[in-house]
């Protein structure tokens, strides 16, 4: 980036409104959009551009924003600052806030919090516009621009000011070329332009918009970069325009992988965020991967060739190997440990694979089973009601439904082996620390507290017994 212009180049981040309409407790530039908060896709953008430094203008929320965003991937990118701007006095108010952190040396590209999905390259363009000397404004023609501040040209179609939707007459309300909100203007004269700045307008605030006019008056060429993709300028300041803009986001990921070859059934039906922990949202497949309607994908992915994923499946941080088949609700999620899923293995319904799960080739299982830090080799199987937590199972295990790793004493995990070729009942307890000898049989209904031998038939359970002719207690009638 920094061949493309003559100038260093700074950014400045607009993120210190309220958002009222949000009807949150939560800063309005902290509301997730696949997974993430809006500031730190702005941010995550800005990094991209190879950016000297980054000023974050922040007000409602100051102190919830700025340790977010410190967390944040791009702050390890970015020289990242924070100014306050209180009370908030407008657009040109807030950037006064962050003259005193720019160098004065930079071309500074202005972008607002709330507007999440502007592509890098579209920022790239709009600073190749500026040239280094010139002020670039970021614009689009909507349908309805009901506002946005109106892009006010000359008979030569050359711009020459922005006017507020609240300060604008009837005939410039139907221009509909608006300002996104974001510039690039040279530092040195960005701050002199803002010195200028009143607030004799409608709503009584400081306009950023204002220095289009000054620029024009000063000689400065103003520029106008237009694009024709809405959504790259759209803004949040609504539940239903953050939902409004997710479908878009999500919409557009599902077409960048189907292009890829993956087969969605329904790309309208489909996310990919990043998870809970910050884990960015990467989803790699192999050739004739199908994945069906409602899943969700978070964290880092990896689906093999031939991968199918079945409907409404939620998988996070996991590796799923070519040729698995991840039947329908089954939920797996790695977090920091990981969770793998062999070659051909058959994963689910309603199944539950969590951090640490490690399954091996042709690996089953099934409906309701969960398995928690546990690695399962070649063949073995689970395939109804049942719990593997902390346990190593061999090759061709077959385990019964209702069948549990006692792993916790109350204070410390313990680990079950279960050895090749083992058999285990149904409603067995396995009780931790034990081994189970390879090619044994656990009786179903047994508790085993104990290690057993190789070829084993263990059972420990209680003596049956029958008592003839026993009658139920018959209820007492009422008084």
């Amino acid at each position: 980036m920094s061949s493309s212009h003559a100038l260093p180049l700074d950014i400045v981040v607009m993120a210190a409104g309220k958002g009222t309409r949000m009807k949150s407790k939560h800063p309005k530039v902290l509301q997730k959009l696949a997974g993430r908060a809006l500031l730190q896709h702005v941010l995550d953008t800005a990094a991209q551009l190879q950016a000297r430094s980054a000023v974050v203008i922040t007000g409602h929320g100051a102190p919830a924003v700025e340790a977010a965003i410190a967390q944040g991937r791009s702050s390890q990118a970015l020289d990242l600052k924070f100014v306050r701007q209180e009370p908030q006095l407008g657009t040109g108010h807030a950037v006064q806030q962050a003259v005193p952190a720019l160098a004065q040396d930079g071309m500074v590209i202005v972008l607002s919090g709330d507007v999440p999905l502007t592509q890098a390259s579209t920022l790239q363009d709009l600073v190749q516009a500026a040239g280094g000397s010139r002020m670039a404004l970021l614009t689009v023609t909507l349908d309805n621009p009901t506002g946005y501040g109106r892009i006010v040209r000359n008979a030569q179609g050359t711009v020459q000011r922005i006017v507020e939707q609240k300060d604008a007459s009837d005939a410039e309300r139907a221009i509909t070329e608006i300002y996104s909100g974001i510039m690039a203007v040279p530092a040195k004269q960005l701050a002199h332009w803002l010195l200028q700045l009143n607030n004799h307008n409608a709503q009584g605030e400081y306009y950023l918009t204002d220095i289009v006019a000054m620029a024009v008056a000063d000689g400065v060429d103003v520029v106008a970069h237009r694009i024709t993709d809405a959504v790259q300028v759209a803004g949040v300041n609504s539940p239903l325009q953050l939902a409004e803009l997710e479908r878009a986001h999500q919409q557009r990921q599902a077409h960048r992988l189907m292009e890829q070859g993956i087969r969605l059934a329904d790309p309208a039906r489909f996310d990919l965020r990043d998870d809970v922990r910050g884990h960015a949202a990467q989803l790699l497949c192999g050739p004739d991967v199908e994945i069906d309607v409602g899943c969700i994908f978070t964290g880092k992915v990896e689906l093999g060739e031939g991968a199918s994923i079945g409907a409404y499946c939620h998988i996070s941080n996991a590796t799923i190997a070519a040729g698995a088949v991840i039947h329908p609700y089954t939920h797996i999620d790695g977090e920091k440990l990981g969770a793998s899923v062999g070659e051909g293995a058959l994963i689910g319904p309603f199944a539950r694979l969590r951090p640490g799960a490690q399954l091996g080739k042709e690996v089953h299982i099934g409906n309701f089973v969960e398995v928690k830090n546990s690695t399962l080799a070649d063949g073995a199987k689970a395939n109804h009601l049942a719990y593997l937590g902390d346990a190593s199972v061999g090759e061709r295990v077959n385990y019964g439904a209702g069948s549990i790793t006692a792993n916790y004493d109350g204070a410390n995990k313990h680990r079950t082996v279960i050895e090749a070729d083992v058999h285990v009942g149904s409603n067995c307890v396995l009780v931790a620390p034990v081994t189970i000898g390879a090619g044994g049989t656990v009786g179903g209904g047994s508790t085993i507290t104990k290690s057993t031998e190789p070829g084993a038939l263990s059972v420990a359970r209680g003596k049956q017994v029958s008592i003839a002719n026993w009658a139920r207690p018959a209820k007492q009638p009422k008084p």
